[in-house]
């Protein structure tokens, strides 16, 4: 199973992240993803403008594990939410401060904090699509409750490591940890009541009193405990907040972060491709000799005209044999291959590759989902799309995975964030006057936004079978302004 979530990630970039799902009684798991980016000829995005290197530079990808899913209200009540595991490892570390009891104590506390982040965005998510409206009010109490009792649990643990056993470095670790959750709880407290907003307009007073009460305490606490809070009048210390909430954000996801050693895939069969175009062309040369040799005999002026000349169309030829296959294997084969480690242990690889395409060689499943509009199929005939392929190739070890803790881990998550800052250069301004009659001036001048339309076609591709998923990026020179789904 392949799940997608596309978003924008910052002004110029969009952030595509995508769910393979192991299955349990599967060793070998193959995913499959084809991306098909539709992009206006305006822009002048080709295969000479854009090359590979410049696409793979405006790429980033990041491999983590999938994050081990818990209820909210089973993390802050459950006998065996990962507060067990906390537990045990803070007692093994004030016991006997080994190094590998220093290790699982860093590993535990940052797998709690990944999993109660995880746990709370998906509560949320939960209250605010309102499946059973009547029940908004009592699921915010219960997320409130939640939360104070996880903060709460988590803190009481600081009696079992206060130790003269545990080192400054260890409870260091314990108070970033701290930090780091009083600042999701309240981050997420004030995304909620946003949503809430967004939804209802007006968010009831007794809903809006409990969630803030939430924030407040954990404001309170910070400012006792000497963490950083936000400053209404402080630019540079609210700079400074932001960096610290980027190196907490580091640190607690660190131990999910996967390990990728990228090279240059099927170096191999390309050589040999190569090498065989060299002999191509060394039989030419060779066949071109012998046949002068054996009709004008040895050290002729023919002899050596023709020498000269096969010398020189072996160099041709050579050079035309390996574009011929570096061109023919280039649909075929891909441009990297990624291992795909944690510590020791292989987890699988992934294959990737990018190439420009004609509009014939888009399949007509995909053209179907596209739906150009009669002006657009029309512009096509002069004009055309230039068409990007971008194909993904994943494959995950099950048992090899279930090796990577203690922990059930259903897959892995490919975060992959493509900058379109090259995309822009060429477009126009992004404003464009416009003109309505008006009684009392003659006419009235309104600025209206000029929009290009970037569309990506997903195929998702399993063993259970494909899908396919329609977006499209609406941006100008300023940026991108949003992504818009279809069904």
């Amino acid at each position: 199973m392949i799940e997608e979530q596309i978003k924008i990630h910052d002004k110029y970039s969009i952030e595509l992240k995508l769910g393979y799902r192991a299955r349990r009684k599967v060793n070998e798991n193959n995913f499959g993803v084809n991306c098909w980016i539709f992009i206006p000829s305006a822009l002048d995005i080709t295969r000479h403008t854009y090359s590979k290197e410049d696409f793979y530079r405006d790429l980033k990808t990041n491999i983590r594990l999938i994050t081990p899913v818990y209820l909210l209200r089973d993390i802050a009540q459950g006998e065996n939410s990962p507060f067990a595991f906390l537990r045990n490892a803070f007692s093994a570390l004030a016991s006997n401060p080994t190094r590998q009891n220093a290790a699982a104590y860093e590993y535990h506390l940052k797998m709690f904090l990944s999993i109660v982040k995880s746990a709370i965005r998906e509560e949320i998510r939960h209250i605010l699509e309102e499946k059973l409206p009547e029940d908004t009010g009592t699921l915010l109490e219960a997320f409130c409750f939640h939360c104070t009792e996880i903060l709460s649990r988590y803190r009481d643990l600081r009696h079992i490591i206060n130790a003269p056993t545990i080192s400054e470095n260890h409870l260091n670790y314990y108070r970033f940890a701290d930090e780091f959750l009083s600042n999701i709880v309240e981050s997420h407290v004030f995304k909620l009541l946003e949503g809430l907003k967004n939804i209802k307009g007006e968010i009831p007073k007794t809903w809006q009193k409990k969630l803030l009460n939430v924030v407040k305490a954990e404001i309170q606490y910070k400012r006792e405990k000497g963490y950083p809070t936000v400053e209404k009048n402080s630019r540079q210390k609210n700079r400074d907040l932001i960096f610290r909430f980027t190196l907490l954000k580091k640190f607690a996801e660190s131990e999910l972060f996967l390990t990728g050693h990228k090279k240059r895939d099927a170096i191999l069969i390309e050589q040999i491709y190569f090498s065989l175009a060299a002999g191509l062309s060394m039989v030419f040369a060779t066949a071109v000799a012998f046949s002068f040799q054996q009709k004008y005999g040895n050290f002729t002026m023919p002899l050596f005209v023709a020498l000269v000349v096969s010398y020189m169309l072996k160099d041709r030829i050579k050079e035309l044999g390996r574009y011929y296959f570096a061109h023919k294997l280039g649909s075929r084969l891909f441009d990297h291959k990624t291992k795909i480690t944690l510590g020791d242990t292989y987890i699988g690889y992934t294959k990737e590759a990018m190439d420009f395409i004609p509009d014939f060689k888009v399949p007509e499943t995909v053209h179907r989902i596209r739906e150009r509009s009669p002006i657009l199929e029309a512009n096509n005939r002069y004009d055309t799309e230039k068409i990007i392929l971008m194909r993904r190739r994943i494959k995950v070890y099950r048992k090899n995975l279930d090796q990577c803790g203690p922990y059930t881990h259903n897959g892995i998550h490919e975060i992959i964030r493509l900058n379109v800052s090259n995309f822009l250069s060429k477009m126009d301004n992004p404003l464009v006057p416009l003109y309505v009659p008006d009684e009392d001036k003659g006419f009235e001048t309104i600025k209206a936004e000029r929009m290009y339309y970037i569309n990506l076609i997903l195929e998702l591709r399993t063993e259970e079978g494909t899908q396919y998923k329609r977006y499209r990026v609406v941006l100008n020179r300023k940026g991108i302004a949003e992504i818009e789904e279809y069904s």
